[in-house]
């Protein structure tokens, strides 16, 4: 067993750290010994393990730490073996940051989407993020976005991977390994409901933290990861529009795999179409402190979505010339979908 290991002298010192360990081990800990990858025993282990559970009848992989598997060919293989039991095992890694060469189409389907979850946090939240509760982590919600900077952040991030990628990502607004968001957000519960409603109207697989459909309340790990409270603590209200918002993704095949167009996005008011063939649904937010009113020309949609499918608002439809406007008076810190 010694070449599975990465064994840099003798004796081994697994338990008392007045020694070194002479082995390497994950982050530092003694606890956790590395595989060695590069030894065909071990690959061959670690491929049977993924084969067993696919075979077993789970639904998929998520991957911690993938990229610290340096191996080359590793993660291609772990795909092919695991794709020829069930072709549509879902594959999911932890990636931080840009995952480009790890979505190739050859190892993983989709990874944690951070990139979604720091923008939208730092949009919705603003100057309410709580910063000695993000600071140093990999994901920075932080300065505080307005309209403009974070459809820029969108449009960049929708930019980045093929299509058929963006519609696999595991879409997120918190995790084990980050503080909670209602934590995050200082307590303000319309950031969560916004951070929500832009989370299950974008195109991917939206990832609800459990305990954040009742408002569960946390700070960085390891106080993230509390037990799932008593009912008598639920915040009825915000699994209420949890699922509300998780019955009209169902409902609307527009918010899971139509295309994505920003229509305006100025000052605190951000809104987007979701088009899927005949289906157009609008979806707006407003995450100032007071009521917005907006109006802007829409080329883009073949119809006039005009029915509040979620939240509120007056909505009106007007032709000025040859343009036809869309208006909308929104409430402080609030959001809708219109369909």
């Amino acid at each position: 067993w010694v070449d599975w290991f990465k064994i840099h002298g003798w004796p081994l010192s697994p338990y008392n750290e007045e020694y070194p360990a002479n082995y390497s081990g994950w982050a530092g800990l003694r606890a956790l010994p590395e595989f060695n990858h590069d030894n065909p025993e071990v690959r061959e282990y670690i491929m049977e393990i993924a084969e067993y559970w696919i075979n077993f009848g789970i639904d998929g992989w998520r991957l911690d730490v993938p990229f610290e598997v340096k191996t080359p060919g590793f993660w291609q293989e772990f795909r092919d073996r695991v794709k020829a039991i069930n072709p549509d095992a879902y594959i999911v890694g932890e990636v931080w940051e840009d995952a480009s060469q790890w979505l190739d189409g050859t190892q993983f389907d989709g990874v944690m989407n951070y990139l979604f979850a720091a923008p939208t946090i730092a949009f919705t939240a603003g100057d309410r993020v709580d910063i000695e509760k993000v600071k140093g982590s990999s994901y920075q919600p932080f300065p505080p976005l307005y309209a403009k900077e974070y459809g820029e952040k969108i449009k960049h991030l929708l930019q980045l991977y093929p299509w058929e990628i963006q519609l696999t990502q595991l879409n997120l607004l918190a995790s084990h390994d980050t503080a909670r968001l209602l934590t995050i957000a200082g307590g303000d519960k319309p950031s969560v409901e916004l951070s929500t409603l832009l989370l299950l109207t974008f195109p991917g697989a939206p990832s609800i933290y459990y305990g954040d459909e009742v408002g569960l309340a946390g700070g960085r790990d390891p106080d993230s990861r509390r037990g799932f409270p008593l009912e008598s603590h639920w915040e009825l209200d915000v699994l209420e529009y949890h699922r509300k918002l998780i019955a009209l993704r169902h409902a609307h095949p527009a918010l899971r795999t139509g295309s994505y167009e920003i229509l305006y996005a100025e000052g605190t008011v951000y809104v987007f179409a979701r088009i899927l063939g005949n289906e157009e649904i609008i979806v707006a937010v407003n995450i100032g402190t007071a009521p917005a009113v907006v109006s802007f020309e829409v080329t883009s949609l073949k119809s006039k979505p005009s029915k509040l499918l979620y939240g509120s608002a007056d909505v009106s439809w007007n032709r000025e010339g040859e343009s036809i406007k869309l208006s909308l008076n929104l409430p402080a810190r609030s959001g809708c979908i219109l369909g």
